[in-house]
C-alpha cells in the first residue's frame, strides 16, 4: 500500500474509550500510525491513502463513542514515515492534561443482556460494565484514566476478561473497570454484628428478603451508600425517618422501570428520557394520589422522587425484592443517601458500619472501592414550552452523581479560577481555559465531616483537572467555613464577592453573556455590601467591567433571635405583624400562639427593645413568614420546607393577586412586600381558606417583580436579564 500522506490531530475530548475508538476506526480504513492521550489532549497520527486519511478526518468528529465528547481538534500534514500497523500508545505523563473523566454512566442494554444469560460469564454479576457504560468518575483517583489510576487497579484481570480487555472488536477493548466473577470484586451481606448473612448474587436475594419483611439496609453503590427500604410500608418508612433524624424532608423512591414510574406520578416526554437515559437523575414528579406508595414518602410535596435502576445491583435487587413480595404489590424502594442528617453520604465499608450502627439492619457490602463521594443528581423535568424556553429538559436542583465532572463551556477562555463559595448546598468551581467544573453537591458546610468532604473534593478536583488556580473567588460573609477555608490558604490571592451578586454571574456564565444585565435575585440570606442581610434584590451587574449596583430590594424584615428565626419562621411572621403596628399580645389568636406563647412574648420584648433583631431583605424569609401567619409550618425540620408548603397549599382556581407596590421614590427603589404580607394576614385573621391566600400571595409577588423589573429597565435603559 502506498502511503500519501500523514495526518496529525491533537484533539480535546471529554470522556473515555476515545483511544480504542480512534483504533478500530483506523483499523477499518487500513490506516497505520498511533493514538496517545497526552497533556494537551489526545494525539493521533495516521498514515495511508489520502483518500481513507480524508474519510478518517471526516468521520473521527462524527462517530465518536456515546460517552465521550469532542472538544475541539485540528489537524496538521506531514511527511510520510512508512509506519506499520496501528497501535495504541501508553499514556504520557505530564501536567494540565486535557483529557478529561467521563461522568458515572448507566448500565447499557448490551450488559443487561450479558448478566440475564444464564450460560454466559456476567450472568446475574453485579459489577458489569462496557465502554459504553459503568463507572468512571467516581473510581477515579487521577488522570491519566488508566485502570492503574483508578480502584480496580487491584483486581488483575483474569484471562477471558484480558482477552477482552485487549481486542478491539470487543465492546470490553480498554475498558478499565472490565470484570468477572473470577477476578472483579465481590459482594456480601452483614448483620448488625457484623456475622456474614450471605455472600455473592445469594446476598442480593437475601436482602430483598429482608426488605421484604421491613428491614432497613445499607447498600454501597456507585458514589457511596444508600439507606433501603420498602417504599409501600409506612411502618418501615416511619422508622428509617426515626433512626436517620429525617422527619419529614421528602425521600427518593426506585422502581425497576418506566411502567413503575409510571404508576407513582405523570411522566411526560422529557421526564421520560430523563428516567431511561445515561445518567438517570431522580426526577420529580407529579405524584398521582392513591399511588400505592407509604404517605410518609413525601408529606409535604405534590411531588415524588423517582429513579430507575443505574448499576447491575441495583437492577438485581429490583428483580430479587419483586420476586420476595410476589404478583399483585408494587415493587418501590426507598433510595436515600446513606448518612445520618447533615452529614456526608458514606463512602467505605468501615465506615458505613460505623456510621450507620445506629440506622440499618443490614449491609450490603462489596470490596470495589468509592473514591469520590457522589451523590444522585435530582432534577424537575420541564415540559416542552418551558425546556425550550430555559433551553435544557430539566431544572437542577442537586448536581451529582451522572453530570459531573461535565464541564459547563464559557465565553471565552481565561486564567485558572476557584470559586468557593456558599455556606449551604455547597459546591466546589475551578475553571480550566473556555470550561468552569462544577463539583458534585457537598452539603451544608455546618460540621467538621462536611468540611472535610468539602476539602478532599477540593483537592481531587484540582488533581484530575491539572490546574493550579491563579485567583480564589469567596463569599463576602466573613462567617462562612468556605470563607474562612478560603482565606486560610496561601495557594492564591483572594477576593472576595457578594453573594447574590455571584448568583447573577453565575447564571450570566451558563448562558456564555458578558454584557450588562438586570437580575433578580430570589434567595435566603447573604450578607450584603452594607453589612445588612440581603436576599431580594434586583441588581445590574456588568461583567466586563466587574461591577454591579443594587437597584432595588424586598422591605426590611426583622429576624428576632438570628438564626433561630430561620429556624422558627414564626417569630418572622410576628416581627412582621410588629412592623405593621399589630401586637400579637393584644388578644390576636395567631397561629403559634398555642404552642410558643411564652417565647412570642420574650419576641415580643426584643422587638420593642431592638434586641437581636438584625434585618433582611430576603425572599426566602418572607415565604416563611407568609407559611407561618396562614398556620403552614411555624417551625421547620429542613431549609425551604415553609415555602415548599406554601407552594403545595395553593388554590390554582383563585385569580386575584394581592397588590404589591414598587417604591420608585427610595433609593434604592423598595418592592412593598410588608404590604404584601400585610393582606396575607388580614384574610388569614378572617379565616380565609390558606389555598387561597397562598395563590393570591404568589400572584402578588409575581406582578409586583414584574413591575420592579420595568420600572428599573426604563430607568437603566438596560433591558437584558440574564
Amino acid at each position: 500500500m502506498s502511503c500519501d500522506g500523514v495526518m496529525w490531530w491533537p484533539a480535546r475530548f471529554r470522556g473515555w474509550a476515545f483511544a480504542p475508538f480512534v483504533y478500530r476506526l483506523a483499523r477499518e480504513l487500513c490506516l497505520s500510525g498511533w493514538v496517545q492521550n497526552a497533556p494537551e489532549g489526545v494525539v493521533i497520527e495516521v498514515e495511508g491513502p489520502a483518500g481513507a486519511v480524508t474519510a478518517f478526518g471526516q468521520r473521527l468528529p462524527a462517530e465518536i463513542p456515546p460517552l465521550a465528547r469532542l472538544l475541539s481538534h485540528s489537524a496538521i500534514e506531514t511527511p510520510a514515515i512508512g509506519d506499520a500497523g496501528f497501535h495504541i500508545l501508553k499514556s504520557a505523563p505530564g501536567a494540565g492534561h486535557e483529557v478529561l473523566i467521563s461522568p458515572d454512566t448507566a448500565t447499557c442494554p448490551d450488559c443487561l443482556a450479558d448478566m440475564a444469560d444464564p450460560l454466559g460469564r456476567r450472568y446475574r454479576y453485579p459489577f458489569t460494565n462496557c465502554t459504553n457504560c459503568g463507572p468512571r468518575y467516581t473510581i477515579t483517583r487521577r488522570v491519566p484514566y488508566d485502570r492503574a489510576t483508578t480502584s480496580m487497579a487491584c483486581f488483575p484481570l483474569c484471562p477471558a476478561c484480558a482477552a477482552e480487555y485487549g481486542d478491539p472488536a470487543d465492546r470490553r477493548f480498554h475498558a478499565q473497570p472490565n470484570a468477572c466473577v473470577a477476578c472483579g470484586p465481590a459482594l456480601w451481606l452483614v448483620d448488625r454484628q457484623g456475622e456474614v448473612l450471605a455472600r455473592g448474587e445469594a446476598a442480593i436475594t437475601a436482602l430483598a428478603g429482608a426488605l421484604a419483611w421491613g428491614k432497613i439496609a445499607a447498600v454501597k453503590g456507585l458514589g457511596g451508600f444508600h439507606l433501603v427500604a420498602s417504599a409501600t410500608d409506612s411502618a418501615a418508612v416511619a422508622e428509617l425517618r426515626r433512626r436517620k433524624h429525617r422527619p419529614t424532608k421528602a425521600l427518593a423512591v426506585m422502581v425497576a422501570d418506566l411502567a413503575g414510574a409510571a404508576r407513582l406520578g405523570r411522566v411526560e416526554a422529557a421526564a421520560g428520557e430523563l428516567l431511561t437515559g445515561a445518567v438517570r437523575p431522580i426526577c420529580l414528579l407529579p405524584a398521582h394520589p392513591d399511588n400505592g406508595l407509604a404517605p410518609e414518602i413525601a408529606p409535604d410535596v405534590g411531588e415524588i422522587g423517582v429513579m430507575l435502576p443505574y448499576t447491575p445491583l441495583h437492577h438485581l435487587l429490583l428483580a430479587d425484592y419483586a420476586a420476595a413480595l410476589g404478583p399483585g404489590t408494587l415493587p418501590a424502594l426507598v433510595m436515600t443517601s446513606g448518612n445520618l442528617g447533615g452529614d456526608p453520604i458514606c463512602l467505605g465499608n468501615r465506615e458505613a458500619l460505623s456510621r450507620l450502627a445506629g440506622i440499618a439492619d443490614v449491609w450490603l457490602l462489596h470490596t470495589r472501592d468509592i473514591l469520590v463521594r457522589t451523590d444522585d443528581s435530582v432534577v424537575r423535568p420541564l415540559e416542552a414550552a418551558a425546556a425550550e424556553h430555559v433551553g435544557a429538559p430539566a431544572m437542577f436542583l442537586r448536581r451529582a452523581r451522572g453530570y459531573v465532572p461535565s464541564p459547563v463551556a464559557l465565553a471565552r477562555s481565561g486564567p485558572p479560577v476557584v470559586g468557593l463559595g456558599p455556606m449551604l448546598k455547597a459546591t466546589v468551581c475551578l475553571t480550566k481555559g473556555d470550561q468552569a467544573f462544577v463539583s458534585q453537591h457537598i452539603g451544608d458546610l455546618e460540621n467538621l465531616k462536611t468540611m472535610e468532604f468539602y476539602r478532599e473534593t477540593l483537592e481531587h478536583l484540582l488533581g484530575v483537572l491539572g490546574v493550579s488556580p491563579e485567583l480564589c473567588v469567596a463569599d463576602l460573609h466573613p462567617d462562612y467555613p468556605s470563607t474562612q477555608f478560603a482565606l486560610e490558604q496561601d495557594r492564591w490571592p483572594v477576593v472576595r464577592l457578594q453573594h447574590h451578586v455571584a448568583h447573577i454571574h453565575a447564571v450570566l456564565a451558563e448562558h456564555r453573556m458578558h454584557e450588562p444585565v438586570l437580575g433578580l435575585a430570589l434567595d435566603g440570606t447573604g450578607l450584603g455590601d452594607d453589612g445588612t442581610l440581603w436576599g431580594g434584590e434586583c441588581l445590574l451587574v456588568d461583567p466586563r467591567q466587574g461591577t454591579h449596583r443594587r437597584l432595588a430590594h424586598f422591605a426590611p424584615m426583622a429576624l428576632p433571635g438570628g438564626d433561630a428565626a430561620v429556624r422558627e419562621p414564626w417569630r418572622i411572621a410576628q416581627a412582621c405583624l410588629f412592623a405593621l403596628g399589630r401586637d400579637t399580645e393584644s388578644g390576636a389568636n395567631w397561629p403559634w400562639l398555642a404552642v410558643y406563647g411564652n417565647a412570642s412574648k420574650l419576641v415580643g420584648q426584643m422587638l420593642r427593645q431592638g434586641l437581636n433583631c438584625p434585618t433582611t431583605t430576603s425572599c426566602g424569609r418572607l415565604f416563611d413568614a407568609v407559611a407561618a401567619v396562614i398556620g403552614l409550618c411555624p417551625a421547620i425540620d429542613y431549609e425551604g420546607q415553609a415555602a415548599i408548603r406554601l407552594e403545595r397549599v395553593q388554590d390554582l382556581a383563585e385569580t386575584r393577586p394581592y397588590a404589591c407596590p414598587v417604591d420608585l421614590t427610595a433609593d434604592p427603589a423598595r418592592l412593598d412586600t410588608l404590604t404584601l404580607f400585610a393582606q396575607a394576614a388580614e384574610d388569614a385573621g378572617r379565616g380565609v381558606a390558606a389555598g387561597r391566600i397562598a395563590r393570591r400571595f404568589h400572584l402578588g409577588l409575581i406582578s409586583g417583580l414584574a413591575a420592579l423589573a420595568r420600572a428599573m429597565a426604563k430607568a437603566t435603559g438596560c433591558a437584558r436579564w440574564p
